[in-house]
């Protein structure tokens, strides 16, 4: 095998983030060093979490939207560190505000907007993800197809916004223009010895999708207020959504 040398090695990498511009993918101003997720950040462009894009979120059971919730009030609190608010909007208002704190967001920097019918959800977050004073802007959705998911990206890509949709239990999981598809379940919380009660939350986090990336599937922990590599990353063969009609 060849070995390049350091030269070539520079040249390779200034030829991808080319590119990686000429796709529209641009770095992050704010977080030039990633945004805390450990091991999952290597799976990204330029090892950086795309900002300014859509993240599509897929589960299938109760359970594993809520883990999703709290996933993404990690990922919100380290988008938020430097100040700003988000949008939050659903149409069951099933999230418990002071339960994201956990997560190190402040409930008050959240404007929650509950909708009657979920094609209003889509345009109120479509609407929202046009104004560039806000950080992000979470959604829940079940039903999305690639033309609605292609407006969702074409608006974010202008104002830089970086959009959530957590889409529960759909019936139609399809192909969308979101920048990364992600599958999160609840773990068994690992409790500190000698104490009593339930640990800091643990997940499975699949990367099932990402543009110009590489998916995978790590075992993350949330401790001291951070995340926390739990395991090396898992094979192909290991991926608990392997089998599943989903992709």
């Amino acid at each position: 095998m060849a070995v390049l040398s350091d030269d070539k090695r520079k040249l390779i990498g200034q030829l991808q983030k080319h590119l990686l511009r000429w796709q529209g993918f641009k770095p992050s101003e704010n977080h030039p060093e990633g945004i805390g997720l450990g091991p999952i950040e290597k799976a990204f462009p330029n090892t950086i979490f795309p900002m300014g894009s859509i993240h599509e979120f897929i589960g299938t059971t109760p359970e594993q939207t809520a883990a999703t919730s709290g996933f993404i009030g990690g990922v919100l609190a380290a988008l938020m560190r430097k100040g700003g608010v988000c949008l939050w909007i659903s149409t069951s208002n099933r999230l418990f505000p002071p339960a994201i704190k956990l997560f190190g967001v402040e409930p008050d920097r959240v404007i929650f907007i509950e909708a009657r019918r979920e094609k209003d959800v889509l345009w109120a977050l479509e609407e929202a993800l046009k104004c560039d004073r806000l950080i992000a802007a979470v959604a829940e959705l079940r039903e999305m197809d690639f033309s609605q998911s292609l407006r969702l990206q074409l608006a974010v890509e202008k104002s830089r916004v970086t959009g959530f949709v957590l889409r529960s239990n759909p019936l139609r999981v399809g192909n969308t223009a979101c920048a990364a598809r992600w599958h999160i379940t609840p773990l068994p919380s690992e409790v500190e010895e000698g104490m009593p009660g339930v640990g800091m939350p643990k997940w499975g986090v699949q990367l099932l999708k990402v543009r110009n990336g590489n998916p995978g599937y790590w075992e993350i922990n949330w401790s001291a207020g951070q995340f926390m590599d739990a395991s090396k990353p898992a094979k192909v063969s290991e991926l608990p959504m392997r089998n599943r009609k989903i992709g």
